[in-house]
């Protein structure tokens, strides 16, 4: 009996220390994913919410942001125009998508997002573009994504 204590003592110590050294992922690790749109706000106006009937901008719904294999970014945007580039994370704010091909208008070839947020369980991001985007009419867009 005492044997089975004591290995049932051991067993449950290192099995309460995997837990506890589970590795947290860094901000690029988890968001390192297709990403599609849920809501969108230009100038701080909804323009899309997924499932909406009064949606002004119903294209939102191509819209796809995919960082699934960094560091290659494409972007399908709301005119379902597709765009790539390479993508980096910069601490735990911003992701800096550089040499967009073809080059959107205005852009130089970068798009620097802030974040937001990054839900706990990794399904939704929600993000801005720093600048006005010209391709949308020189709005600032805000971006609620979740994982496809």
């Amino acid at each position: 009996m005492k044997k089975t204590v004591t290995i049932l003592s051991i067993l449950a110590f290192f099995a309460l220390t995997s837990i506890s050294c589970k590795k947290e992922l860094s901000t690029e690790e988890r968001v390192a994913k297709i990403w599609v749109a849920r809501i969108v706000k230009e100038n701080s106006t909804v323009v899309y919410s997924s499932g909406g009937s009064n949606n002004i901008k119903p294209a939102y719904s191509n819209y796809r942001l995919n960082l699934s294999s960094a560091p290659t970014a494409t972007i399908t945007e709301v005119d379902g125009q597709s765009y790539s580039g390479t993508y980096s994370v910069q601490g735990d704010s911003k992701i800096v998508i550089s040499g967009i091909t073809p080059e959107p208008t205005g852009t130089n070839g970068v798009l620097e997002f802030s974040i937001s947020s990054l839900s706990d369980d990794n399904t939704e991001l929600v993000i801005s573009l720093d600048t006005p985007y010209p391709k949308t009419g020189n709005t600032t867009n805000e971006y609620t994504l979740i994982a496809q």
